[in-house]
């Protein structure tokens, strides 16, 4: 598995429960990893107009961050004895905050709780958009619902027969092994999904003399380029992770025909998967700036945990200047 070194875990005071702090400090336990875990407090949350008069600005921060550091400390305590962590308070925004702290550190992944704002039926806030586009690492949002155990593990591909995206063949091998580890680790199901399309087979009727064999073929032919892609991906993934681990995962493979902004999240539904691995960067994107169009109209859509990569050579267009 590539094992995370430096973890980041992000605090949001708005977030219920524990339990993606208690993934966190497992995860950083099991890869014995250094954890990090860091709140950001808004600007326009340090009311001066409260404190007496003549206290300098520079105090009501202090006390502020002293405040929000005691809190942190409070919440990590009973975790203390399993790993050991240093916290990190901000002013800022957010986001902007948390990928500076990447940057500045080196973490290889950002774990946070989604926002699940309550007037909208979206899973995931701005803030994780934010840190889904621009986080240079992992990112892995987790659901307020959290489960202690993951059953089913989906990993989303990106196969395309007819050109080869550069960094996309690293990315669906990044996505592949990550997904395997958590899956041996987690005792849970492993799904490959790949959706692909044959467009062309709808137009047969202007052209072919017998419309309805040829679209047959055409579609017929689609479908084996991509099962021999996905047979490729999978060969890979034994390569990775050996032959023993592989049995013993017996990944389900998924091939549903159409575009995959509708039949991922519609396969992920019916699964009742638990987390979705993924790619974030489309192949026609700005390259690190926005997301993939496929990548967000399915990230809209799925109510599980996600853990999203970018492509080797990805560039945030957060500085730290």
């Amino acid at each position: 598995m590539k094992a995370f070194a430096h973890i980041l875990y992000v605090i949001d005071p708005a977030a219920a429960g524990e339990a993606g702090l208690v993934r966190a400090v497992s995860l950083a336990e099991s890869n014995q990893a250094t954890l990090t875990l860091i709140d950001v407090i808004p600007e326009e949350m340090l009311d001066l107009s409260l404190a007496p008069p003549g206290t300098p600005a520079e105090r009501v921060r202090e006390a502020a961050i002293a405040r929000r550091r005691a809190d942190i400390e409070a919440r990590i305590r009973p975790h203390a004895e399993r790993v050991a962590c240093r916290i990190e308070v901000r002013i800022g925004i957010r986001f902007i905050e948390v990928i500076r702290a990447v940057l500045r550190d080196g973490h290889d992944l950002a774990i946070k709780t989604a926002e699940d704002p309550e007037w909208s039926h979206l899973l995931f806030g701005s803030d994780d958009m934010h840190l889904m586009r621009k986080c240079p690492c992992p990112v892995w949002l987790m659901t307020p619902r959290e489960t202690p155990r993951y059953r089913r593990i989906v990993a989303a591909l990106d196969i395309d027969v007819h050109r080869a995206a550069p960094g996309q063949a690293a990315l669906n091998d990044d996505i592949l092994e990550v997904a395997g580890a958590l899956a041996l680790a987690e005792l849970a199901e492993l799904h490959l999904v790949h959706a692909w399309d044959a467009p062309e087979a709808g137009f047969v009727s202007l052209w072919a003399d017998d419309p309805e064999a040829t679209e047959q073929h055409i579609v017929e032919s689609e479908h084996s380029r991509h099962k021999i892609g996905m047979d490729r991906l999978t060969h890979r993934l034994v390569e990775r992770i050996g032959e023993e681990a592989y049995d013993y995962l017996a990944p389900r493979i998924h091939l549903p025909m159409g575009q995959a902004r509708k039949q991922i999240p519609r396969l992920v539904e019916s699964l009742k998967a638990d987390l979705v691995v993924m790619g974030t960067v489309g192949r026609t994107g700005i390259p690190g700036f926005i997301i993939g169009n496929t990548a967000e109209a399915m990230l809209y859509q799925l109510q599980c945990s996600v853990l999203a990569l970018k492509p080797p050579g990805f560039v945030s267009p957060v500085t730290l200047a």
